[in-house]
């Protein structure tokens, strides 16, 4: 059973009756699952509402309180973890195991948030004269507009949410439209585990409108987005204009560098799995192959090998490892990037079709010796799509993988302690790998440079958008 899709606003679900609603699709099968009921202007208003008005009460709940009620939510999302999941599978189409991932994860996010808000201390600075006390304190900063993603619908929402409602924040959540179902599961997490109304909202509806009615609002003082950098440049534009916080989340276009000491099988085995992880939707998965020379025959047909081996097919089935594409645009936009670079001269080694006669399956796909000029060296393909160019030596490299203006994730595979740390330290990334992939912790800042956006969400720099420093000085 698919369940029915809602608003929620003040501490109330808000179904599809006698409203605008959108069709949800099983990506899978075309199948429709449900209705999504849209919010009109008065409903986004009445969200912000709820919020400034419960942000009185919220901001002064000791932290220890707001703890204990996120270590709810958590155990909540871990016991309801098989029911979110499948519903997740059945309108984003990834595999069962990883939707099911996606919630415990999300879970561990919560707890590390419901620790860490205790403990977002101020300070005492000593003073220059006698009898005077100078105090440094951190207050939550006021009501948050978020915007979150289809592809990780679960996981980035409830990274917005924990940080913010733990720093005293409530928060109106715009939601994809695309994969819903996992959010309004989110808001009944929230409302089961006792938090006061208009602390979490949840909206749906056209995107622009809402966005713009929400950063314009003068009750809203954040702004946390996680999507296309398009979109982000749009955003914060608008946010800037009308001087509010942000946390941006963009695309990125991750270089993977595998060089010639690499252990090749390590490598494949890894990265075959990162780059058909979500079908390759992912902001951090790998997509510009560089490939030093030596090992890049033996690399090619390895990767190539892992790549057909994966198998396609509805997240529900026993065995499978990728799913489908969101929508058929998507599709399209991944196999327009696939014939442009073959126009140019690349060669296919693998993949390159559609699967199947129905859904938005893609096969997993290698692309070989891409020219530079190709549309996938320069475009996030987000999608199971790897583009493959040699270099020689560790200056080309570093210089191939800093030439965009991305800067998100990247990846690296050598056996040198030397050239690991050249990477390390020359590479124009918010994070670097180095033999492994370990993004995903709550403890750790996730964040990008360049166009990839600023500001993180983990670690304890999470909280920084959400809360305002104020100096007290007194006689």
């Amino acid at each position: 059973m698919y369940p029915e899709l809602s608003l929620y606003i003040a501490g109330r679900f808000i179904d599809a009756q006698g409203r605008r609603t959108q069709a949800v699709h099983d990506p899978a099968t075309l199948r429709p699952l449900g209705l999504l009921p849209w919010a009109e202007a008065e409903d986004v208003e009445a969200a912000v509402q709820a919020a400034h008005a419960a942000f009185a009460g919220w901001r002064r709940v000791s932290p220890l309180e707001r703890s204990d009620l996120l270590r709810r939510v958590a155990a909540l999302a871990r016991e309801r973890a098989p029911e979110i999941g499948r519903a997740m599978t059945l309108d984003n189409g990834k595999p069962l195991a990883d939707a099911v991932a996606e919630v415990l994860n999300a879970a561990e996010h919560v707890d590390w948030h419901a620790e860490e808000g205790r403990r977002v201390y101020g300070r005492v600075v000593p003073a220059r004269q006698p009898g005077v006390r100078q105090l440094v304190v951190r207050e939550p900063v006021g009501v948050c507009a978020a915007f979150s993603p289809w592809n990780f619908p679960f996981g980035q929402a409830m990274k917005k949410a924990a940080a913010a409602i733990a720093a005293g924040c409530p928060i109106v959540l715009k939601g994809p439209e695309e994969s819903p179902s996992a959010l309004v599961a989110m808001a009944r997490l929230f409302h089961d585990a006792g938090l006061p109304p208009g602390v979490f909202n949840l909206l749906w509806g056209v995107p622009a409108d809402i966005s713009r009615q929400l950063i314009e609002s003068p009750l809203v003082r954040v702004v946390s987005f996680t999507g296309s950098v398009p979109v982000g440049r749009q955003l914060a534009a608008l946010a800037g204009l009308h001087m509010k916080r942000m946390t941006m989340e963009l695309g990125g276009h991750a270089p993977v560098l595998v060089f010639d000491d690499a252990d090749v099988d390590a490598a494949v085995a890894l990265l075959a799995r990162l780059k058909t992880r979500n079908a390759g939707q992912v902001c951090v998965s790998p997509t510009r192959f560089h490939v030093q020379s030596g090992i890049h025959d033996r690399f090619a047909a390895a990767f190539a090998d892992a790549l057909a081996a994966v198998k396609v097919g509805h997240g529900l089935e026993d065995g499978v490892q990728m799913g489908p594409l969101i929508h058929e645009r998507r599709f399209q936009a991944v196999q327009a990037l696939v014939e442009d670079a073959r126009a140019m001269g690349a060669e296919l080694l693998t993949g390159g079709r559609r699967i199947g006669t129905h859904g938005h399956f893609h096969a997993p796909t290698l692309l070989a010796n891409v020219p530079r000029g190709a549309r996938v060296m320069h475009e996030e393909p987000f999608g199971p799509v790897a583009a493959m160019s040699r270099f020689d030596t560790v200056d080309e490299a570093l210089q191939q993988a800093n030439a965009l203006p991305f800067g998100l994730a990247s990846y690296v595979f050598t056996r040198s302690l030397q050239t690991a740390t050249r990477m390390g330290d020359g590479l124009e990334a918010g994070m670097v790998n180095i033999n492994h992939s370990g993004m995903a912790h709550p403890e750790l800042p996730f964040g990008g440079v360049k166009d990839s956006g600023f500001g993180s969400e983990g670690g304890t720099e999470s909280f920084d958008s959400f809360l305002s420093t104020k100096l007290i000085t007194q006689i």
